[in-house]
């Protein structure tokens, strides 16, 4: 079964925004590529990120070259969230982040050094609830999570070779379950001597769920920025190895609503030329990516259907297309 798209599910099928049906979000677009751009769009969703921040971000494996780059985030953090503390947890497979030991010592070798770094699953797990899951009724996270008032989610989209592409969802339903018991309830079947052996629909929904007992733990106090740049079908969990980028960067978009960004996120990819989104969009069907957004939806996550409001001219709400018709094809 794992193997095998679940009938009905369609993660492979791509749908237009005119068979979308329901409310609409505001998701706010910016092409401007810098720290300036990045701190522009959190303020316009960042004002319920109070107390105790954390900041969800996948600080990459040594010398990962595609990350959110790591002055960004400094100058981010210095002029908006002062005291805020970036959030990982331990990775679910051997390399530079298996242990607490090694993660410690990537984070260093990245320059992760100008604030706290709460590797969350450092003392063990805490059980959050899954509300109406299908395949969980609790996820396992980092024991320190709980400790936050409010979670900035700060992404690097791009391709990811399971999950087709890896958004805010994704970086907060693997990133946030602890590396070795949430990790394996979401990519290893009970017994199985494949460590990831849970793919297609069965993988995204199971990822959307442990989402999703993030989302409901924060309630109001959590945004979502995901950041187009330098987008590689391979997840920043390869690191240098990692294939060569190919579809043009784009911009950054910031929501409080998590099915919303990581929604128009893929149609932005969707609206590019063929010729610039073809590597992308192929990671991201033949993976069946696309169930993650479907299931989202399921689940009452949020909205597929936004308002794409453009800060760069004066708050015009404008379409994918429109966003993407300048980029230019991505050079190195």
């Amino acid at each position: 079964m794992s193997n095998k798209p679940i009938p009905g599910t369609g993660g492979d099928r791509y749908i237009p925004y005119s068979e979308r049906t329901g409310e609409e979000s505001a998701v706010y677009f910016t092409r401007d590529l810098s720290p300036e751009g990045l701190q522009k769009v959190f303020r316009r969703v960042g004002g319920n990120i109070t107390g105790k921040a954390g900041i969800k971000l996948h600080t990459g494996e040594p010398n990962g070259p595609n990350i959110v780059p790591r002055p960004w985030v400094q100058e981010l953090i210095q002029n908006d969230l002062p005291g805020a503390t970036i959030l990982e947890t331990n990775a679910y497979y051997e390399g530079g982040r298996y242990t607490t030991e090694q993660h410690r010592e990537t984070l260093k070798v990245n320059g992760w050094t100008f604030c706290p770094v709460d590797i969350l699953d450092e003392e063990g797990t805490v059980a959050l609830p899954v509300k109406d899951g299908k395949w969980f009724t609790e996820m396992h996270m980092g024991s320190h999570l709980p400790h936050y008032d409010s979670l900035f989610v700060l992404t690097h989209f791009k391709g990811h070779a399971m999950g087709g592409f890896g958004g805010s969802a994704k970086n907060i339903g693997i990133g946030c379950a602890d590396g070795r018991i949430g990790k394996a309830m979401i990519h290893t079947t009970p017994g199985s001597a494949d460590q990831w052996d849970i793919t297609m629909e069965e993988f995204m929904e199971r990822m959307m769920e442990s989402a999703k007992a993030v989302v409901d733990h924060f309630g109001e106090h959590i945004c979502f920025v995901n950041v187009l740049r330098n987008m590689s079908v391979s997840c920043d969990c390869e690191g240098v190895a990692a294939a060569p980028v190919v579809t043009p960067n784009i911009g950054i978009l910031a929501s409080r609503d998590i099915l919303a960004i990581d929604q128009a996120s893929v149609d932005l990819v969707y609206a590019l030329k063929e010729a610039d989104h073809k590597d992308l969009v192929e990671r991201i069907e033949s993976r069946h990516g696309l169930r993650q957004l479907s299931y989202m939806k399921e689940l009452g996550m949020g909205n597929d259907r936004y308002q794409l409001i453009d800060v760069d001219h004066d708050d015009a709400v404008i379409t994918p297309k429109d966003a993407v018709k300048d980029v230019v094809p991505f050079s190195g």
